[in-house]
């Protein structure tokens, strides 16, 4: 894997939200009920035991803390900082029915796993060796925990990634404000201290090697491969310099320098969660002029309303139920043409009006990958997502699929469980133990 740069422009971003020091965690631990059926425990996508490990932060443990956390998700050191807990164990907390505030959950992971980070602990070792081995298409957070979960089993694990890094989305597309590339990759190298786990970067299934020659190379294969390139408006002007693919633009910053001297204001297409990650790390970034335009209401976005309510605190701008149909500019884009929409989303004539910007990030979502299966028969696609089955597996013996190419584009936390799930269900196809 190549090294970072040092300038990139995610660096002036701080954690959005601070850590715990020891006493904070023990007095937030010593609040929970420790629920016997923890409704914050069952709508997690991993299954951590909350109340177990916040009962041994509570005591002193947090050695055994981390553990507890790190057996049902072992990217959990990232997941403490980038999932939408405010919707799922902290939105689940019972102190909400009590009008008293949820423990906070995800502060408490971090800091057991920080510690366990910090102090270098290691509780995982790799099974005896089984004469199996598992190829894996995709370096993103499916990948990485597939393979921890197949080492543990004994079997070798190659993963084979395009791009010359590790990580996927955790390394260059999540938002700077909540994991920075650098602490992506150190939470990688930890993980991979299991060891038997052979790292390709650079290499692309389907150009530098074909599926079927891993299919020989390999006793089982695990398809993640994440979602592809950002998809488009097809409207007049999309070919002017300053119309960029949302997560093209994130990826950028992340893991190099983008200036923003000459840009004063920004269009920022889409009310997902990745337009609301642009948003924000604009704004952060200085610049005051940010303008999400959305076909929608604010009530209908997808995108998680704790991060938008952050986003106009900050100062965004928006213009609901209106439709960009076509970029201005000479050369480089300095305005988007727009039509409002009426309550069915239909053009309302009459209603044109631009909008001044400078650049603009489309966020309206990625294309799938899945069309690069094809060649294994038996493998299903759902409108380009990979269709698998409560193991992962495809219809294709011995290969499995989890995190977005199967999913269609969830949180980090789904695909660390779907590529856990995965390598469970492998395991028991290359010992010849059914999954019944």
């Amino acid at each position: 894997m190549s090294k970072l740069k040092n300038d990139r422009s995610e660096n002036i971003f701080e954690d959005y939200k601070p850590e715990y020091n020891s006493h904070q965690a023990v007095a937030e631990s010593n609040r929970c009920l420790y629920c016997e059926d923890a409704p914050c425990t069952q709508i997690c996508p991993t299954h951590i035991n909350i109340p177990e490990f916040i009962r041994k932060i509570s005591t002193g443990n947090v050695k055994g803390a981390a553990k507890t956390i790190f057996e049902s998700n072992i990217l959990n050191m990232s997941c403490a900082r980038v999932c939408p807990v405010e919707v799922l164990c902290v939105g689940d907390c019972v102190y909400n029915n009590m009008d008293q505030p949820p423990i906070q959950i995800g502060k408490l992971q971090r800091f057991a796993t920080d510690e366990a980070f910090e102090h270098e602990w290691e509780f995982f070792t790799a099974g005896a060796d089984s004469g199996k081995s598992v190829g894996l298409i995709g370096g993103g957070p499916a990948s990485i925990a597939a393979a921890h979960e197949l080492r543990r089993q004994g079997h070798a694990c190659t993963i084979y990634e395009k791009r010359d890094v590790l990580g996927g989305l955790n390394t260059w597309g999540v938002a700077p404000y909540k994991l920075r590339a650098d602490r992506a990759l150190a939470e990688i190298d930890w993980v991979l201290q299991i060891g038997g786990i052979d790292i390709q970067c650079g290499v692309s299934v389907g150009e530098d090697v074909t599926l079927r020659e891993l299919e020989l190379r390999h006793n089982a294969l695990f398809i993640g491969l994440g979602l592809g390139a950002d998809k488009h408006l097809n409207v007049p002007g999309e070919d002017l310099d300053g119309v960029v693919g949302a997560v093209d633009y994130i990826e950028r910053l992340k893991m190099g320098a983008v200036s923003l001297d000459e840009i004063k204001k920004v269009a920022v297409i889409g009310g997902g969660n990745t337009a609301l990650d642009c948003v924000r790390e604009l704004l952060g970034m200085g610049v005051t002029n940010v303008t999400l335009v959305y076909r929608g209401t604010e009530s209908g976005m997808s995108g998680y309303m704790h991060e938008w309510d952050v986003g106009k605190k900050n100062g965004a701008h928006v213009n609901w139920r209106s439709q960009p149909t076509a970029y201005v500019g000479n050369g480089r884009v300095n305005a988007v043409e727009c039509l409002a929409l009426d309550e069915n989303k239909q053009t309302i004539a009459g209603s044109e009006f631009t909008l001044p910007a400078d650049l603009v990030l489309v966020a309206i979502g990625q294309s799938k990958l899945g069309a690069m299966l094809t060649p294994l028969a038996g493998v299903e696609l759902d409108w380009g997502r990979v269709v698998v089955d409560e193991h992962g597996a495809t219809g294709h013996p011995g290969v499995y699929a989890g995190g977005d190419c199967a999913n269609g584009g969830k949180e980090v936390v789904n695909a660390v469980y779907e590529g856990k799930t995965a390598a469970q269900a492998m395991h028991q196809y290359l010992t010849g133990v059914s999954n019944g």
